[in-house]
């Protein structure tokens, strides 16, 4: 691959992701590539960018990721086009998505540029209503009721069969997603690869188990005022009995990944 333009972002007010973007953004210079930077700091000899979004307007070969899991989606988020990323934990917690570590970046640089790399694509999910579509999610989209002491009842709609309850919210997560906040309501976990999606109820009224899907369209309309949530981090609004449609995302996450395949996040998790 040859890296010609390289985006490197940091987390959100770290230090040490700031430390480790400058770092990254030096040896990429030296290898004589044009280096854009989403980042506090001035780092000399790179394109320093304000905002996520303005990557969109560029042609990039690669975007590195210098944080946890939260730094991770925010990237992906703003990305719709299908440019891969190398995520690098770095000040993040389990750091369930990322591929390397800061002190393998030397090597993961010379694999890329000798090809020895593989694309692992991801399925997104992007909710969509009144006639707005909102950002992709990579992990899930909740459906959480606005009115703490009102239980919304839910309507949720796939093929053709409709199911109805009073719950909480509802949630629609990718296999990306299913060691997330799904998992920890007790729903599946699913191999990465697969193009599927789970719906888990959010404490409803009378027990209903998650549901493994095909990555078609899904309908939900809450008798209430909702809140829809995009991988914990964008949050929009829907009126009650106002359809928000969930649906497979038209780019996928593109991952670069040095390692051999296997169960990723699941082995990071003890399994």
């Amino acid at each position: 691959m040859k890296l010609q333009k390289v985006a490197v972002v940091s987390k959100v007010g770290s230090k040490e992701s700031e430390k480790a973007v400058k770092d990254v953004a030096k040896k990429l210079l030296a290898k004589k590539s044009t280096v854009y930077t989403v980042t506090s700091i001035d780092i000399e000899g790179t394109k320093k960018i304000e905002t996520l979004e303005e990557l969109k307007k560029i042609k990039l070969d690669l975007v590195i990721s210098l944080g946890g899991d939260g730094t991770t989606l925010r990237v992906f988020r703003n990305l719709d086009n299908d440019v891969p990323i190398l995520t690098i934990n770095v000040g993040g917690n389990r750091g369930i998505l990322s591929e390397i570590t800061i002190d393998e970046i030397d090597d993961a640089i010379e694999q890329i540029l000798k090809g020895k790399f593989f694309l692992d694509k991801r399925i997104r999910v992007v909710a969509s209503c009144g006639g707005k579509e909102f950002p992709p999610a990579l992990n899930e989209i909740y459906i959480s009721r606005t009115n703490l002491t009102k239980t919304s009842e839910i309507n949720i709609k796939f093929q053709n069969d409709t199911v109805k309850q009073k719950m909480d919210g509802v949630i629609v997560a990718t296999p990306s997603g299913s060691t997330g906040h799904s998992f920890s309501l007790g729903g599946p976990i699913l191999h990465e690869s697969l193009d599927v999606l789970i719906i888990t109820p959010v404490a409803p009224v009378y027990r209903l188990e998650s549901i493994v899907v095909p990555d078609e369209k899904i309908e939900i309309t809450s008798s209430h005022d909702c809140n829809i949530v995009m991988d914990a981090q964008v949050v929009k609004s829907a009126g009650y009995d106002e359809s928000i449609i969930i649906k497979k995302y038209k780019k996928p996450a593109v991952f670069i990944r040095l390692k051999k395949r296997g169960l990723r996040q699941m082995s990071k998790l003890g399994f």
